[in-house]
């Protein structure tokens, strides 16, 4: 549906305005629709985030700092995400040996489980993108890649 109809504005002030607010909406538009897919599963966006990270350490371990780094919601609060997978059971976190300052992150067999029923299920597929060629997917993720790589971050 076209961005006019869904927010019911007609008239844009211009073509910037508009690919601006509309990557807006749809942004917020997919993370309701994920949000919604992990709800069965009893995880949060930042959680089901927090757990692919890990899986791509595994075995490795991971830092508070390396899952800050790597999030896609830089406002999370990684160490209280942490907390909540752990009262799961789908995250370990132990002192480091190296450094008893840091803490080990791993994910555990259940977490591991967790990732692949949630990706056997299909729930990661209803997200919009599945709509787009090819073709149309590589030209997308260029021009998200051009519009970050010409932003200053505001942190």
């Amino acid at each position: 549906m076209r961005i006019e109809d869904e927010i019911k504005q007609p008239i844009f002030r211009d073509e910037f305005q508009k690919a601006h607010i509309n990557l807006i909406y749809t942004a917020g538009w997919m993370q309701l629709r994920q949000a919604a897919a992990f709800k069965p599963f009893g995880l949060t966006l930042p959680q089901f985030n927090i757990l692919r990270i890990l899986r791509g350490q595994h075995p490795l371990p991971a830092t508070v700092a390396l899952l800050i780094d790597r999030m896609l919601d830089k406002t999370s609060n990684a160490s209280r995400i942490v907390d909540r997978l752990e009262e799961k059971k789908l995250v370990t976190r132990t002192v480091c040996p190296a450094n008893r300052r840091a803490v080990d992150i791993r994910i555990t067999p259940a977490g591991l489980d967790l990732l692949s029923r949630i990706e056997e299920s299909g729930a990661l597929r209803d997200t919009g993108v599945e709509q787009l060629t090819e073709t149309e997917l590589q030209q997308l993720n260029f021009l998200l890649d051009k519009m970050r790589s010409s932003a200053q971050d505001p942190t």
